[in-house]
C-alpha cells in the first residue's frame, strides 16, 4: 500500500517522520510531505506544485493521510472526490497522534483497516463512522476486497449493506472453500429457492450472494443476487510478430467469453520473454490495465508437460508450446481450464489460480 502522509505544522510534521517509519516496517511505502520550513528539520520531502493538482495526480493510487485539521483535507480532496468504488483512502490524524480517522473510501479502499494499522503502530484511537463497522456487521464490500473479489453490482451491494442494518439475514453461497465463523448475518445456500415458509420470518432474506468462478447471463439478471467474482485467472499467450492489439483483444475476448470469465477477473497476461516489446500484447494489456510478465525459454522448460507441442514453434522459440508453458509457470498449482488453443495467429491458455476465502 502507498501512503502519502502530509503534515502542516512543525509538531505534525515530526508526528509525520515517526509514523512513516512506523507504518514502512509495516510493509507499507510510505512518503511524508510538509511545508519547505518544517520539511527540512523532519526530514521529509516538500511539494513543489499546488497541493489538491498534486493529490488529483496521484488520486486513485494511493492512500492519504493528512495530519491536522479534518476541514483541510475535506477541501483539498474535494475536486476529486467521485464514489467509494475509485476513491483513494482519506484518513485524518490530529497532529497529538491521539485520534486515526477513516475519511474516504473505509472499506474498499482500506482506510478503515490502514486506521486499526496505525493504531497498532502508534497508540492512537480509531474512529470509525461505517454503520456496519460501529454495530459490527457483516459488510459485503470488505468481505470482497479481503479475498479479491469483483462485486457485479455496487448498488446491489448498497442495498445489502442496508439490508443488514435492517436485521435481515442475507443467503450466501459459495464455489470455493471458505475458512472462519459464519457471521450470523448470513444463511448458508445451496443455492436452491427459500422455501414460502420461511419467507414468513421477518429476518428471512430478501438477498442472496453468490461466489462464482464463472458467470451465467441469466443468473446476473436476478434482481436480489449480487455475485462476486474472483481476479484469480491467469492467461498464456503466444502470437506472431506484429499481430495488432485489436486482433489480440477479439481473440481473448472470446476466450474469456467461451469460459464464462470475466475480463476483470484477469490477473496476469504472461509469454515468452520473446514478447516482452511484442507491440500488440503491450497495447492490449496497458489498455485493460492488466500485468504482463515474460520468462525465458529455460524457465519454461522447467514445466513437466504440456498438452501439445509444436517443433515449428520450438524452433523459433526454443519450447514446443509459449502459452500453455507460461501459465504453467506463473501459476503452477493452479487449474487448467483451458489447454493450448489456436486461432488466427495467436494462441492462448488459462489458468484458475485456487482459491480459499475467509470470512
Amino acid at each position: 500500500m502507498r501512503l502519502l502522509v502530509l503534515s502542516f505544522t512543525e509538531k505534525g510534521s515530526h508526528l509525520n517522520r515517526q509514523l512513516c517509519l512506523q507504518m514502512s516496517q509495516m510493509g507499507y511505502f510510505c512518503e511524508g510531505y510538509a511545508p519547505s520550513k518544517y520539511a527540512k528539520c523532519a526530514d521529509l520531502k516538500t511539494l513543489d506544485k499546488d497541493i489538491s493538482e498534486w493529490i488529483g495526480e496521484n488520486w486513485g493510487n494511493a492512500a492519504f493521510l493528512f495530519i491536522g485539521a479534518a476541514g483541510i483535507a475535506v477541501r483539498m480532496i474535494a475536486p476529486w472526490v467521485k464514489d467509494k468504488f475509485t476513491d483513494s483512502p482519506v484518513l485524518v490524524m490530529d497532529e497529538k497522534g491521539t485520534y486515526i480517522i477513516p475519511l474516504l473510501s473505509g472499506h474498499v479502499g482500506g482506510a478503515v483497516q490502514i486506521a486499526h494499522d496505525i493504531a497498532e503502530v502508534t497508540g492512537a484511537i480509531p474512529v470509525i463512522t461505517t454503520a456496519t463497522d460501529v454495530q459490527k456487521k457483516f459488510a459485503v464490500d470488505v468481505f470482497a476486497v479481503k479475498n479479491h473479489l469483483l462485486i457485479s453490482d455496487r448498488e446491489k451491494a448498497k442495498q445489502i449493506s442496508a439490508s443488514v442494518l435492517r436485521g435481515e439475514k442475507i443467503e450466501f453461497e459459495c464455489d470455493f472453500p471458505i475458512e472462519g465463523d459464519v457471521p450470523e448475518e448470513l444463511s448458508l445456500s445451496s443455492g436452491e429457492k427459500m422455501e414460502t415458509e420461511d419467507r414468513k420470518d421477518k429476518r428471512a432474506a430478501n438477498f442472496r450472494i453468490a461466489v462464482r468462478q464463472f458467470y451465467d447471463s441469466c443468473d446476473e439478471k436476478n434482481e436480489n443476487t449480487l455475485f462476486l467474482y474472483p481476479k484469480n485467472v491467469i492467461i498464456g499467450i503466444g502470437c506472431r510478430k506484429g499481430v495488432p492489439a485489436e486482433q489480440l483483444k477479439e481473440g481473448m475476448d472470446k476466450i474469456l467469453q467461451d469460459l464464462r470469465l470475466k475480463r476483470e477477473q484477469v490477473e496476469a497476461v504472461v509469454s515468452i520473454d520473446l514478447k516482452k516489446e511484442e507491440a500488440g500484447i503491450l497495447e492490449m494489456t496497458d489498455e485493460w490495465k492488466i500485468p504482463f510478465y515474460t520468462f525465458s525459454a529455460e524457465e519454461l522448460k522447467t514445466v513437466k508437460s504440456v498438452s501439445t507441442s509444436s517443433e515449428f514453434v520450438s524452433r523459433i522459440t526454443g519450447v514446443d508450446n509459449v502459452c500453455e508453458r507460461a501459465v504453467k509457470y506463473y501459476c503452477p498449482d493452479g487449474e487448467l481450464i483451458l489447454p493450448k488453443t489456436s486461432l488466427e495467429q495467436m494462441t492462448f491458455a488459462v489458468v484458475c489460480r485456487k482459491m480459499k476465502l475467509s470470512y
